[in-house]
C-alpha cells in the first residue's frame, strides 16, 4: 500500500519539474475514478463536462495545492463542487431522503464478531469471484446502482468502490457521520438484496 505522504512529496517534486508530465500522469490515474464518482450525481453528458472542468480548475489551481490530504481527495472535492453546481443550476439539489425504510436484509445475518450466524444458502456453492464473473449478475448490478437513490448511491461510491474515509466523505458532502452511515448501510442492504434474490431467482 502507498504511503500518501510519500506520494505526496513524489508528485509535488514532480510537478516541480514537469508540471505537464506529471499532471498526465494524475489524468491517467485519476480520470476514470472521477467520471464514476460524477456519473453518481449526473447525466452521461454532464458528468463528463463536469469531470472536464474539474481537470482545467485543478491544471490551474495545483499550485495552491496544500498537500494535507490525498491528490484523489481534492480532485474528488472539485468533482463533487462542479456536479453540485450543475444541480443547483439546474433547479436540483442532491437530495438526502431518510423516509423509505426497506426491511433490513442483513438484521441477524451477522454475529456479534461479524462472521455469518448463517451464511446465505444459495452462496454456498459460488464465491465472490465466481459470482462477479457472471455477465449477468453485472448488469443487475449496474442496473440497481442506478436505480438507488441519489444520495446512497454518492455515499456507495466514494466508500465502497474509492475507498475513501468517513470524514472526507462527511466533509465532501456536508453531512454529519450518523447520516453518512445511515446512507451507506440502506445502499449496502440494497445490493445485498439484489444479489441474494439473483442466487435464487436468477433474475434481478
Amino acid at each position: 500500500m502507498k504511503d500518501p505522504a510519500k506520494e505526496n512529496e513524489d508528485l509535488r517534486a514532480a510537478l516541480g519539474s514537469d508540471k505537464d508530465t506529471a499532471f498526465t500522469r494524475l489524468v491517467v490515474e485519476h480520470h476514470a475514478g472521477m467520471l464514476r464518482l460524477a456519473r453518481a450525481f449526473l447525466r452521461e453528458d454532464e458528468a463528463e463536462e463536469v469531470v472536464q472542468d474539474a481537470w482545467i480548475a485543478a491544471y490551474n489551481a495545483i499550485a495552491q495545492f496544500e498537500w494535507r490530504s490525498s491528490i484523489r481527495t481534492w480532485l474528488f472535492r472539485i468533482v463533487i463542487n462542479g456536479a453540485k453546481g450543475r444541480l443547483r443550476g439546474a433547479n436540483r439539489e442532491l437530495t438526502v431522503d431518510f423516509s423509505a425504510v426497506e426491511p433490513d436484509a442483513l438484521a441477524g445475518r451477522f454475529m456479534a464478531d461479524g462472521h455469518w450466524s448463517a451464511p446465505p444458502e444459495n452462496w454456498r456453492a459460488h464465491s465472490p469471484d465466481e459470482l462477479l464473473q457472471e455477465q449477468d449478475l453485472i448488469d443487475c448490478l449496474q442496473k440497481t446502482l442506478g436505480l438507488l437513490p441519489q444520495s446512497q448511491r454518492v455515499v456507495l461510491e466514494l466508500r465502497d468502490l474509492q475507498g475513501l474515509e468517513f470524514d472526507d466523505i462527511c466533509n465532501m458532502l456536508s453531512l454529519g457521520a450518523s447520516n453518512v452511515r445511515v446512507l451507506l448501510h440502506r445502499a449496502r442492504v440494497r445490493i445485498f438484496n439484489m444479489v441474494d434474490r439473483y442466487q435464487v431467482t436468477g433474475e434481478c
